[in-house]
This record gives structure tokens, sequence and C-alpha cells, in this order.
């Protein structure tokens, strides 16, 4: 009996923010560079992702969104590439570590008017959103994203239990990069990482590139999660599939050494990562251990089913 093997699906990464050079941040991003980062993350077998749009001012942020619509309605390539849009703040915590790269400056509690200005410019395709549930009025816009269908993420945040309760009862999902988004130092037990990790509710977005989590951290984080509760992701930026050198993030010009390590210039905090898809899938599947087949899905099948995404065969 002969057997059909089927091509595997693409890689999907929901958490993009630049690649090949690229800064998906720029105040006026351009259609021909958006098609080059876009064949550039086929070449690594990633054919679809969500775009990534960081905290910024809302009328800057309204106008991005506007014109990568554009762009998109006019190239199917970046089409087909860029199903949707993930918005990382700006309703996340201000306070640094908890912040990241993101400028304190348009850091705010969540706003449903806002959002819908947002939606709009988007086309009605923000898919996701992560924010940081500790805001007041944050359980009432997460349960009105999830009506909408829009899928939310704790993360950049120093929640309690009962901010993270009110927001799943909510309807929050994910959780954004878990192990990072957060202080160097942290007190061992008392604890966001801790917290998002022991709610069962909660998928958890996982970076597996040696530096956002170490492979014995990736390790631990996905065996405290069940079955079907993890995906992996890259938060990549313009350095992912470029060499080493400066690059942008919106405003901001950052680093990316020999070692590949993304920071914020002077200080200790990373910037988005240089890691590409593939690259993770391969270190998911070492560092699990895992069979080649299950950390693929981990980037690919699982995402999709929360997105409702139709992925390719490639």
């Amino acid at each position: 009996m002969k057997i059909e093997r089927k091509a595997p699906v693409s890689l999907f990464d929901i958490q993009v923010n630049g690649f090949a050079g690229v800064d998906f941040q720029a105040a006026r991003p351009e259609a021909a560079a958006l098609r080059h980062a876009c064949g550039a993350l086929r070449r690594h077998g990633t054919h679809r992702i969500l775009l990534t749009l960081i905290t910024d001012d809302i009328d800057a942020l309204e106008e991005k969104f506007a014109r990568i619509e554009e762009i998109r309605a006019g190239d199917p390539l970046v089409r087909e590439t860029v199903p949707g849009y993930h918005l990382e703040g700006p309703w996340l915590n201000p306070a640094d570590g908890y912040r990241g790269a993101h400028p304190r400056r348009f850091i705010k509690a969540p706003d449903g008017r806002e959002f819908r200005r947002l939606q709009k410019a988007a086309g009605g395709a923000i898919r996701l959103v992560t924010l940081a549930p500790e805001w007041p009025g944050s359980a009432r816009f997460i349960a009105r994203l999830a009506r909408e269908g829009v899928v939310v993420a704790l993360g950049h945040t120093d929640a309690g239990d009962r901010d993270i309760d009110r927001a799943i009862a909510a309807g929050a999902r994910l959780c954004t990069h878990l192990g990072n988004g957060c202080p160097s130092l942290l007190h061992r037990h008392e604890n966001v990482i801790q917290r998002l990790l022991a709610r069962d509710e909660l998928t958890a977005c996982l970076i597996p590139d040696g530096i956002h989590l170490p492979p014995s951290v990736f390790r631990n984080l996905l065996r405290a999660k069940p079955a079907g509760k993890v995906l992996i992701t890259t938060d990549a930026m313009a350095a992912a599939g470029a060499p080493p050198g400066r690059y942008t993030v919106g405003s901001v010009t950052v680093e990316c050494g020999p070692d590949r390590v993304v920071r914020m210039p002077g200080t200790p905090y990373f910037a988005g990562s240089s890691l590409t898809l593939d690259r993770g899938v391969a270190n998911a599947a070492l560092w699990a251990p895992a069979p080649a087949a299950v950390a693929r899905a981990w980037a690919s099948t699982v995402p999709a089913a929360i997105f409702g995404i139709r992925l390719p065969r490639i």
C-alpha cells in the first residue's frame, strides 16, 4: 500500500515587529519594504504572520494601520502573508522593566473609543491585543474585545491574582512572551511569571531563542503547561533574517550584536528578537525535547486554531 505523505503546513508567527532589515514600526511603511520582508519570511517557512505594532501615539498608530491596509489591498503577497494584526500596547504597565522597550509617554489605560479608531483604520483586522489587566476598567475592555472576536493576551504586566482572575473571566486567552516583559530581578515566588504560569486557562506564548528564555527555562515553562496550552513565537524585529548591526524600532535605535541579542542601548532590556521561526522550531524540538512534528505544531496549527487562520502547505 502506498502511503501518501502530505507536505507540512507553513509556520504562523503571531508576533512580528519587523524582518529582514524592515521595521514595521516605521512612521510610514513602504510597500516595497513590506513585500521584501514577506518574501524573506517565506524563505524561512513562515507564510503567515500577525504583523505587530507596538505602543505609540494613537494618531500615529491609526496612520500606520491605514497605510499598511493600503499596501495589503494592493499587494497579494503582503495580503496573504499578513491576515491580521497584533496590537501590543499602549495599554501596558508603564513601570521600568515591565514596559520593556515601549515608550512610557504613550502608555495609558485601555480606552474603547481609541480601540474603535484603530480597528477601523485596520479594516477590522486587529486579531490580537496585548495589555496589562491591572489598569482600571480592563475587565470591561477585555470583555468587549472578546465579544468582537479579538483575542486578548496578558503581557508587560504586574497583575495580581485578582486582576488575572477578572481578565480570564472577561475572556483573556493568552500570555504574551511569558517569562519576559518584566524586570530582571523579581521576588523568587511572588511574581507575575509564576502567577500567569499557574493559570491553565491561558495559553503561554514562548520565545525559544535561548536569550529571552534559556533552554532550561523554556523546558520548565513548557512542562508546567497543560497539553495544547503552549505556542511558540519570535517577537522578531528588523534584525531577524538580517546581519548584526543597528536597527530601528519606531523612533528608537537598537543594537543587535554578534551574539544576536537585540538590546535597548545602555540598558539590559531586550527590544524584540533576531529569531526566525524555523530556527525557533528547531530549538524547541531540541530543548523540550519533542518530536519535530510536535514542535512545528506549536508554531503552526496551534496558533492557527486560536485565530481561525488557514495555513497553506509548503
